[in-house]
């Protein structure tokens, strides 16, 4: 084969093949630019008119894979394949790829049904799966959460719908428990009122239900109790750490003490 007839081959296949190329790579840039905007708007559209992030969220992600399937059905047939005949010959080989992605696939069922019941929504804190934090987004495969010391972490949904969800924030309240000591010759009356005065002093108490303050334990170096005070969700920690402070200060200013543990040894001396 001489030089001529390599080049009219060359020009042949450029001629029969070179415009589906083109054309397979258009449509690739539009499907990737059409993946990144519909959804985000999508959302953006959902949000405003009042839908909750956690669905708008997934459904976006959901929508992203949808038109990127598409996209690769449409480059396929760009080159004459036949899209029903793949169709089917993926559909006979779902088996072996669902035996194959298990765990990917677990994760798409976990996300739907986290979508369905909706055990969490963004801006919510839960303990899942080992981890505490602030929820940010739920995709098709994973959970996004945020710890509070702003740290990502990344779950998939199929460990998350398979474990525990302790949602901190589904109740717009929380009960705060204390365990105050005080020393065995302290007076316990006096102890036990300035508790509930300097709970009732600070307005983000609630005083229904009203607040408890008990001797909860005798132990082995002070005399224990138990401070039960319910507030909003939002106000738990700030009044956690208010109240500690507070009651330290007015048991130091009241001669009140709380003891640390401590032993006596007594020595005896054998001849």
């Amino acid at each position: 084969m001489d030089l001529q007839e390599i080049t009219d081959e060359l020009v042949l296949i450029v001629t029969q093949y070179g415009l589906d190329v083109i054309g397979a790579l258009v449509i690739l840039l539009i499907g990737y630019i059409v993946s990144k905007r519909v959804p985000t708007m999508l959302t953006n559209i959902m949000n405003k008119r009042g839908i909750d992030p956690t669905v708008s969220g997934f459904l976006g992600s959901l929508t992203r894979f949808v038109i990127l399937a598409i996209t690769l059905l449409l480059v396929l047939a760009q080159f004459g394949v036949q899209t029903a005949s793949l169709i089917a010959v993926l559909g006979a080989a779902g088996l072996a790829i669902g035996l194959a992605l298990q765990g990917t696939l677990s994760n798409v069922a976990g996300g739907v049904m986290l979508l369905i019941f909706r055990p969490m929504k963004v801006g919510q804190y839960v303990e899942v799966a080992g981890h505490g934090g602030t929820v940010k987004s739920i995709s098709l495969f994973t959970t996004e959460l945020a710890t509070p010391d702003n740290v990502q972490v990344i779950i998939p949904n199929g460990s998350v719908w398979g474990s525990a969800i302790r949602n901190i924030s589904f109740h717009p309240t929380r009960r705060m428990d204390l365990v105050m000591g005080i020393a065995y010759e302290d007076d316990i009356d006096k102890a036990r009122d300035i508790m509930l005065r300097l709970i009732e002093a600070d307005e983000r108490s609630h005083k229904d239900p009203a607040p408890l303050v008990e001797i909860a334990e005798l132990a082995d170096s002070s005399v224990n109790f138990t401070v039960r005070v319910w507030c909003d969700s939002g106000n738990y920690f700030p009044l956690k750490f208010a109240l500690t402070k507070a009651i330290k200060q007015a048991f130091d200013k009241e001669g009140i003490s709380i003891p640390y543990p401590q032993r006596d040894v007594h020595l005896i001396k054998q001849d």
